[in-house]
């Protein structure tokens, strides 16, 4: 299950409804920048790390090897479902091999970005994702799960890495941010001595639940077209968003993955800087943004809105192979007389059909618009599609043919029940779509 467009598609109701019958529900990137936000009846749960399977009896929350941790955010996030009667036990389990995020990772993105200058800023969240990862591949400089296990180690890891940062950020920024080892090694004892009952290797847990029988459902954090190879690069995140990242952020083979979900919104929305071709700056960007809630679950920042890319959607789904589409948010668009899709771009009076690399080329794309019938009725919790309006059917069936993919769950409203189910999802949002979580 992986967004096919700039993240904050609607994905956290997608694997909701979709985990109900699944065994495993397994993170396999990203980190605390991403959020998935899903309604349980009244409930309105916002998660960052802890996969959203917590939320089901059934499922095992997993969170692989590809994650960026940030261990605090991680135990704010249990502390908060408990509180909430949600049953954190043996049903999350933390790869110790993930990387763990620091103060220091977050102290250098913030800097990072804030003395960037506007024409240098790519819209981070702060959150330490990108220096984390960075890290990662850098080798020397690097404290994953495992290591918060292991004391000595830890204070011999910590004990070397803040000076070095300390430097770097005095040469770089002028200032050390006031690091000390000290500091670093408090945090992350306390987060060890509470994480430690749900660490285990996660990928040999996986791979033996699939052998098993097990049905697994991998969630995508951040979407498609933020991919770090991808996307529209440099306004990316730093992880391979999409099915291609499963087999090493979550530890198992290529084969492992054969249905993917593709989520869209009926729209298209952005965080940040970064092109977005079909974007409304207007009262209609404005009324999709007040009617559609967006904005942002782990910031708040208040999403950019445009008619949907129909030209990256396309991109998108033919790069991770997607076998059908989940398109939240249908019942946003009701109450427009008309209906934008941007079919193609054009860049310097020459038509353009796919998504450049070159970021500096989108940024200057003007949108082909192709309009359809807008419809006035409210559809908001319609669960039948044949009681959808005449041209709301006729507009699911567009962005079928534009894309290339079956559309089969389509949103009419944030609710777990609020939800159409088409093809061979049909039957999925049945009476227990309303029920409680886990408690």
């Amino acid at each position: 299950m992986v967004g096919l467009t700039w993240g904050d598609e609607g994905k956290g109701k997608v694997i909701d409804l979709l985990c109900s019958r699944f065994d495993e529900v397994v993170r396999y990137n990203g980190g605390a920048n991403a959020g998935h936000t899903v309604w349980v009846g009244e409930q309105r749960f916002a998660l960052h790390l802890v996969p959203t399977g917590i939320l089901r009896p059934r499922a095992t929350a997993v969170i692989g090897p590809g994650v960026a941790l940030d261990p605090l955010v991680l135990l704010d996030e249990i502390s908060e479902l408990r509180s909430r009667g949600v049953r954190v036990a043996d049903n999350l389990k933390i790869s110790d091999r993930a990387h763990v995020v620091t103060v220091y990772h977050k102290l250098e993105d913030a800097l990072g970005e804030s003395q960037a200058g506007g024409g240098g800023r790519i819209g981070t969240t702060s959150r330490g994702i990108g220096p984390c990862y960075a890290d990662k591949m850098r080798r020397y400089a690097a404290v994953r799960v495992c290591d918060l296990l292991d004391e000595r180690r830890l204070a011999q890891l910590v004990g070397s890495i803040v000076p070095l940062k300390r430097r770097q950020f005095t040469a770089l920024y002028g200032t050390d941010g006031g690091l000390n080892a000290e500091g670093v090694l408090e945090e992350l004892a306390i987060a060890a001595a509470e994480l430690r009952p749900h660490v285990c290797d996660t990928g040999a847990y996986v791979r033996g639940r699939i052998a098993s029988g097990a049905k697994v459902l991998f969630e995508g954090a951040n979407g498609v077209m933020l991919d770090i190879d991808h996307g529209t690069y440099p306004y990316v995140t730093s992880s391979s968003t999409g099915p291609h990242g499963v087999p090493g952020g979550a530890g198992v083979p290529a084969a492992t993955v054969r249905d993917v979900v593709g989520v869209t919104k009926a729209y298209t929305t952005r965080v940040g800087e970064g092109p977005l071709v079909s974007e409304l700056p207007g009262e209609d960007g404005d009324r999709i943004r007040e009617r559609g809630r967006e904005y942002g679950t782990t910031t708040g920042r208040p999403r950019r809105c445009g008619w949907l890319d129909a030209v990256a959607l396309r991109y998108a789904a033919e790069l991770v192979g997607a076998t059908e589409l989940a398109m939240m948010h249908l019942d946003t668009l009701s109450g427009f007389e008309k209906v934008g899709i941007c079919i193609a771009y054009e860049i310097d009076g020459h038509p353009v059909d796919t998504v450049l690399a070159d970021a500096s080329l989108l940024e200057r794309a003007a949108p082909v618009i192709e309009y359809c019938p807008g419809w006035s009725e409210e559809i908001r919790g319609i669960r039948d599609y044949q009681e959808l309006p005449a041209a709301a059917q006729a507009y699911v069936a567009r962005i079928e043919s534009l894309s290339g993919c079956p559309v089969t769950l389509i949103g009419t409203g944030p609710g777990r029940s609020e939800c159409i189910c088409r093809g061979r999802r049909e039957g999925l949002a049945t009476a227990d779509q309303g029920g409680e979580a886990h408690a």
